[in-house]
């Protein structure tokens, strides 16, 4: 699956989800870094058929309105550390991924995840 992580999450995950067999790459590898706009960001993921991974409630708000970016991945565990949220995602992907063929927005917290549509 493809995956495009936003900025508040770390680079480190991008990393890990690529070593889990996944293709992510983080917003740090971008043109315009950290920098690239919310807008960009959903109009490049929708472009490569990605889903967006981010804590920004603008992605919510934009994707529920709008549908872009197309796919969302709302990550909502409050402040954890790097190696916790890597520990989620590791524990998780299996459904992430499934939940992701079948629904356009799915939330990973501290519990575990909720699938919206």
């Amino acid at each position: 699956m493809n995956f495009l992580v936003d900025a508040q999450l770390p680079r480190l995950l991008a990393v890990r989800l690529n070593e889990l067999g996944q293709n992510a790459r983080h917003t740090l590898d971008l043109d315009a870094g950290n920098r690239t706009p919310d807008r960009a960001i959903a109009e490049l993921a929708d472009l490569h058929e990605a889903v967006v991974i981010s804590k920004d409630a603008d992605f919510l708000n934009s994707h529920i309105l709008s549908r872009k970016p197309a796919r969302l991945l709302l990550v909502s565990t409050g402040n954890i550390t790097n190696p916790r949220l890597i520990a989620l995602f590791e524990i998780h992907l299996d459904r992430i991924i499934a939940a992701l063929h079948d629904a356009a927005f799915v939330e990973l917290n501290q519990n575990g995840l909720t699938i919206h549509d």
